[in-house]
């Protein structure tokens, strides 16, 4: 590994692990798509447990969102395969892959490039496993909520459905940001500088579409709109 691969994985590594910190210090200063979000799903739940039972529904908005889930979870067990089928493959595989756009790269080098590519899409699998099973449990949660009488205890029963689903969600959030660094890793198999500016490129994506974006500010309206505290 040269100097500016090592560089270059650096700023991968620096990115990748500051990026939820990051999140939080703008979610505190400006608003962010995730946190804005984590306030309308209170907003919903806190609906739900003032409607009459069945609450079909919500049960029909959570199932289309497992359904997501488990979407992206058995696209990311594809990936996963495709890569470790290289990875470990043997030399053959691995001579194959380099014939088709790796060539002249040590192969202990581009088993380390391949391995990058896997562990974030393994870290994305697990979040979106994560996701699922925190999903199921928001759902049976709607599912046996009772009639709540007092309002109190509307209240009281859609925060613990919004502490369990909005989990569930961030979960999510972070098993689709493992496909950007995914990419980004991937675009090391061209080079350092591929690296660096794959990895740059896709910080900046996800900072303004959380922050900046259409979505972002139509969410942060909203908002605004669901929670009067946020104007004072």
């Amino acid at each position: 590994m040269t100097f500016l691969d090592g560089l270059a994985l650096g700023l991968f590594a620096l990115c990748w692990l500051g990026y939820g910190p990051l999140l939080d210090v703008l979610a505190h200063r400006t608003g962010t798509l995730n946190d804005d979000m984590m306030i309308i799903r209170r907003v919903w739940m806190t609906a739900m447990s003032h409607r009459e039972a069945p609450r079909l529904v919500d049960s029909q908005l959570m199932g289309h969102t497992i359904n997501s889930g488990g979407f992206f979870a058995s696209t990311n067990l594809l990936l996963i395969a495709a890569v470790a089928g290289i990875l470990f493959g043997g030399q053959q595989a691995l001579d194959g892959f380099a014939a088709v756009g790796a060539e002249g790269v040590p192969r202990r080098l581009l088993e380390v490039k391949l391995g990058l590519i896997l562990l974030c899409l393994v870290r994305g699998l697990l979040d979106f496993i994560w996701s699922i099973r925190q999903m199921n449990y928001a759902l049976a949660l709607i599912g046996a909520s009772p009639e709540a009488h007092t309002e109190a205890d509307r209240v009281a029963l859609g925060a613990a459905a919004a502490d369990l689903l909005n989990p569930a969600l961030s979960a999510f959030s972070q098993g689709v940001r493992a496909y950007y660094f995914a990419l980004a890793a991937a675009a090391w198999l061209f080079g350092p500088w591929w690296l660096a500016g794959g990895v740059i490129l896709a910080f900046g994506l996800l900072l303004w579409r959380q922050a900046g974006s259409p979505a972002a500010r139509a969410i942060r309206a909203a908002r605004r709109l669901l929670d009067p505290d946020l104007n004072h």
